[in-house]
């Protein structure tokens, strides 16, 4: 499945030839960080590579840095964005186009500061959440990554237009945005709580898709993990009472993470290469832990469907779409079919008050995907050219009024703007 193109993974290795120094910030909590990175899988405790191993699974190394037909690590994968081209780089020790010549403390330097040797990073490059990461853990990314086999791929160069390649810029991004830590969109004070948010805010850097930025990119400090569109499919709302809202609870997270299937759904979109890449690999205590973090120590109660009033002519112009077009997997009342479709009902995108990522998914599609274990989905074909604006949106209606919980509310124009 192709990639979806977000503002993170678009800046996510570019440099600049500047320097910076570690910015001051008023979140410092770095007592309580790093007893939270001591935490650590006891596994791969006395084995540094095996942490190593773990911590770059954690961390989502290889979205970006290995291409879909490349050798692991080795960059080259292409990003398309409203800046220009840029493209993935080469973290193998390859001495040449790799970091074979860089030292432990230049890549600490690069997670904590964003600063590369000879370059500095962007700042929607993670390094605004990787700046948490223990020195600890660092050491052993750095100590897996140089266990790699090199691989002799050239970066490219990212193709920019004016004025983004005015990289000095990103001094004074980093003297006005660049924080110590990050706000928490849940609270708690348990060390299973504390243990998530490590591994959420600083490893998994769920901060970088699913809280909206500012004018200048900038996370907005004050809607924390309220969500964010950054690509084509938006990431939600995932604080405790946006997935309360939608119906999530901390076990069905946990199962969601460790397989990409809850009864809310499959992964799509940014997440299934998350799963797919990254969060099967954890433990079972730190998806525990990552659950714990998203809810809250007092996790708010999942909410219930409400039923929802609609103009019973749309709804029946919407089920006599659905019936064409989705029942055949989906079932005919929504119920699904094992390996082929999810359930419609409760789904976790039926849910969301906005339908952009439901609205898309029928213009598009989705790809067929392979879940940890046996399981996997069919390929959902696209109906942009198979069924009109109006005919989409009395669908979205549809399933929304239905099995969502929400209004049906979805206009042509609504449908026509995304396609």
């Amino acid at each position: 499945m192709r990639r979806p193109i977000t503002l993170r993974r678009t800046l996510l290795l570019l440099g600049t030839v500047l320097t910076l120094s570690a910015c001051g910030g008023k979140h410092d909590d770095s007592a309580a960080l790093a007893a939270a990175a001591a935490l650590g899988p006891q596994a791969t405790a006395a084995d540094p590579l095996a942490r190593g191993r773990y911590l770059v699974k954690a961390a989502d190394c290889a979205a970006c840095h290995t291409a879909a037909d490349g050798a692991p690590f080795a960059g080259g994968v292409k990003l398309a964005s409203p800046f220009g081209t840029f493209y993935g780089t080469n973290i193998t020790p390859d001495k040449d186009h790799g970091i074979g010549n860089w030292s432990a403390d230049d890549l600490y330097k690069a997670l904590h500061d964003g600063v590369a040797p000879g370059k500095q990073l962007y700042p929607a490059m993670p390094y605004t959440s990787y700046r948490r990461l223990s020195r600890a853990d660092s050491d052993a990314i750095y100590a897996y990554l140089m266990a790699q086999k090199p691989a002799a791929v050239a970066n490219h160069e990212p193709e920019l237009s004016f004025p983004f390649t005015l990289r000095f810029g990103v001094r004074f991004w980093n003297w006005m945005f660049l924080e110590d830590a990050l706000p928490d969109a849940s609270t708690g004070q348990t060390a299973q709580w504390n243990r998530g948010r490590y591994l959420a805010s600083a490893l998994g850097h769920c901060t970088e898709c699913h809280t909206p930025r500012g004018t200048f990119g900038q996370l907005d400090g004050a809607k924390p993990l309220t969500g964010a569109a950054l690509g084509r499919i938006a990431a939600p709302d995932i604080t405790p009472h946006g997935l309360a809202a939608r119906g999530w609870t901390a076990a069905d997270l946990q199962t969601f993470f460790a397989t990409g299937i809850a009864p809310q759904g499959s992964a799509f979109g940014e997440m299934y290469p998350v799963v797919h890449l990254s969060s099967q690999y954890l433990t079972h205590e730190d998806l525990r832990a990552i659950s714990t973090y998203l809810l809250g120590d007092q996790a708010p109660a999942p909410q219930p469907l409400q039923p929802v009033s609609a103009d019973a002519a749309q709804l029946e112009a919407g089920r006599n779409v659905y019936l064409g077009v989705c029942a055949g997997c989906h079932g005919l009342n929504g119920e699904g079919k094992p390996h082929v479709a999810v359930p419609m009902h409760g789904n976790s995108t039926l849910r969301q008050s906005d339908a952009h990522n439901l609205i898309v998914a029928m213009l598009d599609g989705i790809g067929a995907q392979d879940f940890p274990g046996l399981e996997r989905m069919q390929e959902m074909p696209g109906f942009a050219t198979q069924l009109s604006d109006m005919e989409l949106a009395q669908l979205a209606n549809y399933l929304r009024a239905t099995w969502g919980g929400q209004p049906a509310d979805v206009t042509a124009d609504a449908v026509k703007a995304l396609r």
